[in-house]
């Protein structure tokens, strides 16, 4: 009878190799912590420029802890020493060694991420790397003096007293305005969600023991409990314009807390001796959000990635539809098909691109990694870059693959029953704006109309905030999310506004000039005339009607010149992931007519 259990080990090498590799993950992840933790000293020094820096550094930790791995693994050993039975061996030491590890699953996708820069993708398979987890992260507990979250009983103590402890808990140097005030704020509101639970004495509040910092913001993450009900909420922890802290509101709605933790915004930074543990805490309060978004969310954005391939394997073993173009107004420099049974896209860039499209792929690739590093502001889709995906041949419609082997013949290879794509980007799928618009016109839905362009105008005036041009400003690069938020998707184009010059059109010196094809002023590269906007994007009446209503400012240069400047002044715009009004500070306008 053959032997259940694989031989005994014995390969010196394979064990020195699991080692270095999971040496080179704990230097990884101690230094992401640290990263983390001192998210917690910006925010009461209020160094937001060293907080942005600090957490466009972090994203970049991972691939520079994965190269000088790749190079001192090249460097140790000679390839004829690494035989398939010592990569064999050493998985199976490295899953010997995360036994009583705090982060098993995002060391085993470092271990996947150097093994893939050493082998070749024919070695992707469960015997070589961890195709599926092997150790397990349930009940991984964290050290006494760290624990993943704190209980409260809000019967015993009173619910006021409870909320001030959760919040001097966090041990924030610096001064509330009125820390009793704004409690009392946040007790009325929990009040109306707890109602009777209050009451009774086995209901608890639990709270993440960490902040979540993102922007210029500190966010308090919980939850209510009583028997199997749950209560989420939120308390943000802002500066008031005197330097003071405030809690700036409470947020029970689970549409407004998924909206937080949204793919469209920058990574928060959390310190996590068991991030396990504080995505099984997040996803009862986000029951409908994949783990793989929660890990992403959190700035572990390579278990993201592989969670989410995980799942997308598993989808295809599990559907029978194929990939088609995706639906919209194709592009010059992507092409972009989906699985109409799954909800993201997949996009390729083109080996060349027609007029009047000036890129090439090098700088297709930096103007998403941009983005990938920039604060995405609630507006700016995240991406999921991969290299060398196979795809089922079978599973691919005829059209779409002679377009992907015409278009991007150098990224594409069809190999037995697989089609190989050598590079590849995937989005959430959203409906193009474009779309979007045009339905509502069609059902006479005027108010879904005017609100595409509301966001439509929101979308562009939040990224301005944080120095991004969109470039290409058509309806048709912009999507809309299931929750009616605009966000845009299309980044050849962009650019930061600092970089860009905005200029009025000069007046015509006479008729000719006007009657003229061509411009009759000079125009340099960066040159952008916000006049011209609206000739692309106001032909429709009622679009025009509203666009004009709440946004017209976006046609003059004066705003967009405003808006570079302040940039170039320092400015750190305050970024809210929520309504103005839900704010314990917020004032409605009063107009001038009804206030007189």
């Amino acid at each position: 009878m053959r032997a259940a259990f694989p031989k005994l080990l014995s390969s010196q090498i394979a064990f020195d190799i699991a080692r270095s590799i999971l040496d080179g993950f704990d230097k990884h992840y101690r230094l992401f912590r640290e990263a983390s933790q001192d998210a917690k000293r910006y925010f009461e020094q209020r160094e937001w420029k060293t907080a942005q820096t600090r957490a466009r550094e972090r994203i970049a930790f991972y691939d520079a802890r994965v190269q000088e791995c790749v190079h001192l693994l090249e460097d140790e050993y000679d390839e004829g020493d690494l035989t398939d039975e010592v990569w064999r061996e050493v998985k199976l030491h490295y899953i010997g060694l995360l036994i009583n590890h705090k982060q098993p699953e995002l060391a085993e996708t470092f271990f996947n991420s150097v093994c893939c820069n050493i082998l070749h993708r024919t070695y992707f398979h469960n015997d070589f790397i961890f195709v599926r987890p092997a150790v397990s992260t349930e009940y991984i507990e964290p050290d006494e003096l760290q624990p993943t979250y704190r209980v409260y009983y809000p019967a015993k103590d009173g619910l006021h007293y409870t909320l001030k402890r959760i919040i001097t808990n966090f041990q924030l140097q610096g001064r509330f305005a009125d820390l009793e005030r704004d409690v009392s704020h946040v007790e009325a509101r929990l009040q109306g969600m707890f109602g009777h639970d209050l009451m009774e004495p086995n209901h608890q509040i639990q709270v993440l023991a960490s902040l979540f910092y993102r922007n210029k913001g500190a966010y308090v993450v919980g939850k209510g409990i009583n028997g199997n009900r749950i209560y989420p909420f939120v308390v943000p922890i802002l500066y008031n314009r005197k330097g003071e802290m405030v809690l700036d509101t409470v947020l029970f709605d689970p549409t407004l807390i998924t909206v937080l933790f949204s793919f469209t915004r920058a990574y928060f930074l959390v310190d996590m001796e068991v991030p396990s543990a504080y995505v099984q805490f997040l996803r009862t309060l986000l029951p409908n959000k994949p783990r793989s978004e929660i890990y992403t969310i959190l700035g572990l954005q390579k278990l993201g990635k592989a969670a989410f391939y995980r799942d997308f394997l598993h989808h295809l073993r599990h559907s029978s539809d194929c990939f088609e173009n995706a639906p919209g107004i194709r592009g010059l420099v992507m092409v972009v098909f989906a699985l109409p049974s799954f909800p993201y896209v997949f996009k390729v860039i083109k080996d060349h691109f027609p007029l009047p499209k000036e890129t090439t792929r090098a700088l297709v690739k930096e103007k998403y990694l941009l983005v990938k590093n920039h604060d995405r502001v609630g507006r700016m889709a995240d991406t999921l870059e991969y290299s060398n995906v196979a795809f089922p041949r079978s599973r691919f419609a005829d059209e779409l693959l002679a377009e992907l082997k015409e278009v991007a013949p150098s990224i594409v290879e069809e190999d037995g029953d697989e089609i190989i794509i050598k590079h590849l980007y995937i989005e959430r799928r959203m409906m193009p704006l474009n779309i979007w618009l045009m339905e509502a016109e069609r059902r006479g839905d005027r108010a879904a109309v005017e609100h595409g362009i509301v966001e439509y105008g929101n979308a562009i005036k939040d990224m301005v905030g944080v120095n991004i041009f969109p470039g290409d400003m058509l309806y048709k690069n912009f999507g809309v999310t299931r929750y009616g938020r605009v966000v845009f998707y299309d980044y050849d184009e962009i650019e930061y506004i600092t970089n860009c010059n905005f200029r009025a059109i000069p007046a015509p010196r006479h008729e000719e000039d006007e009657l003229a094809s061509e411009p009759w002023y000079p125009v340099a590269k960066n040159d952008v005339f916000p006049e011209q906007l609206g000739t692309f994007l106001l032909g429709n009446p009622d679009v025009r009607k509203y666009f004009m209503k709440h946004h017209a400012d976006l046609l003059t240069p004066q705003y967009w010149q405003n808006a570079r400047q302040r940039i170039l002044d320092g400015h750190i715009e305050d970024v809210f992931p929520y309504p103005q009004e839900l704010r314990f500070s917020y004032k409605p306008l009063i107009p001038a007519a009804q206030a007189a």
